[in-house]
């Protein structure tokens, strides 16, 4: 790691880690730009002909300036242009490669290869090396060679067959699960395999993709599945495996509930003033209340609708039961409390654009936090320092330097 890196973050939790970032868009830049928080010293390696596709994506900001989408996913970064279909691009490429602990690619199945940029390849350089990638189907299989998207895993591992109101259009999730779970999955498993390098001094090729993603997060869905013999439907918000746990309306809105035991269900009905619903047959249990969920939630709202969701969750909370209201963007990023005392909205100087926005790291370390420490880097930014480093200790290396 650069004494510039180490400057940057001494006390980090992965100080010392050296990240070579091959990937763009979403899926690959969100787990490096985790990592990066951390401290782990990321180098984004970019293609001379305009890098990074989001640095032109939605919300692009005008000629010379990165979009706001590139700023989201790409700080505390250095970014270095390397076109790897030279010879001289290559030969940078495979010594950054020695240097590093992990690299990180979300090309399609056959492009490292291609390219040379491979496992084997970049393996016998640096046998230590950690070599993750994230792909939309897996490097086997059938499906292996399809293009890879979010809105496609989301279709074809199920999530679009159980997302949306009974009996409506198919709806994709409105987050993109199959990117951000790619992305968050495949950091456990290069800090696994971290580990199990101090352990062994060995590296491992580590690898996941987007289908992959979006079914391991089917849960409750391949349980229902296997518990029933029937595929699983879309409930809206509704939950499969407690009732009442959805949005229901009120006066002016609507707020969710979730009293899925038996001791919730009772206090929901006693602050809510329907106590006899306790005793309804329909109701009894929580596989009654699933059962008969439609007629249950229009009782619910009878009731409910007679105030606004800000007193009927106030009325709720009190009565220890968990409830909220359902916000927008605009409520939760600029008025939300716990936003705000969490520090979860960031700004960034950033040397073109400006003051900027970005979203905290959700990873919270009382010894070693994760920070944001540098702006989303402009392209190239780091090419001169980042070769200077690695020809450095190419230097080192044939004089037998401790390096």
């Amino acid at each position: 790691m650069s004494d510039d890196a180490k400057d940057h973050s001494p006390h980090a939790a992965l100080a010392g880690m050296r990240v070579v970032d091959l990937t763009q868009v979403m899926a690959g830049p969100f787990c490096t730009m985790l990592l990066a928080d951390l401290g782990a010293d990321v180098i984004k390696v970019e293609n001379p002909g305009g890098g990074d596709q989001t640095r032109h994506s939605w919300g692009d900001s005008g000629e010379g300036r990165d979009s706001t989408a590139f700023f989201a996913l790409n700080r505390n970064k250095r970014s270095v242009l390397l076109d790897l279909k030279t010879e001289q691009g290559l030969a940078d490429l495979h010594a950054l490669a020695r240097t590093a602990d992990v690299v990180v690619h979300n090309w399609r199945p056959g492009v490292a290869e291609r390219l040379g940029a491979d496992y084997d390849t970049l393996a016998a350089l640096n046998p230590g090396l950690i070599y993750a990638n994230i792909s939309g189907f897996g490097g086997s299989g059938p499906y292996a060679d399809r293009p890879g998207y979010d809105l496609i895993a989301q279709g074809m591992a199920g999530a679009m067959s159980i997302t949306g109101e009974p009996g409506g259009r198919p709806v994709k999730n409105g987050l993109p699960v199959g990117d951000l779970g790619a992305g968050m999955l495949l950091i456990s498993g290069i800090l696994a395999a971290y580990v199990h390098r101090l352990r062994t001094g060995r590296g491992q090729r580590v690898e996941t993709s987007l289908f992959e993603a979006v079914l391991a997060m089917s849960i409750w869905e391949s349980t229902e599945y296997w518990a029933t013999g029937s595929p699983p439907r879309p409930l809206g918000s509704a939950n499969r495996m407690s009732a009442p746990y959805q949005a229901l309306r009120t006066a002016d809105g609507y707020l969710t509930v979730g009293a899925n035991n038996q001791r919730l269900w009772q206090r929901l009905c006693a602050a809510l003033e329907l106590t006899p619903l306790t005793d309804d047959p329909r109701f009894a249990s929580n596989m009654d209340r699933m059962r008969n969920r439609d007629e249950l939630a229009a009782l619910l709202e009878e009731r409910l609708v007679g105030d606004t969701t800000a007193n009927w969750v106030t009325t709720l909370l009190d009565a220890g039961v968990p409830a909220g209201p359902i916000q927008d963007y605009a409520e939760v990023l600029d008025q939300d409390p716990q936003v705000a005392a969490r520090e979860l909205v960031r700004e960034i100087d950033h040397p073109v654009a400006g003051r900027v926005r970005v979203l905290a790291s959700p990873l919270h370390l009382s010894d070693s936090p994760a920070s944001i420490r540098a702006h989303p880097p402009l392209i190239g930014e780091h090419t001169e320092q980042v070769l200077a480093e690695i020809r450095a200790a190419q230097e080192a290396g044939e004089r037998g330097d401790d390096a």
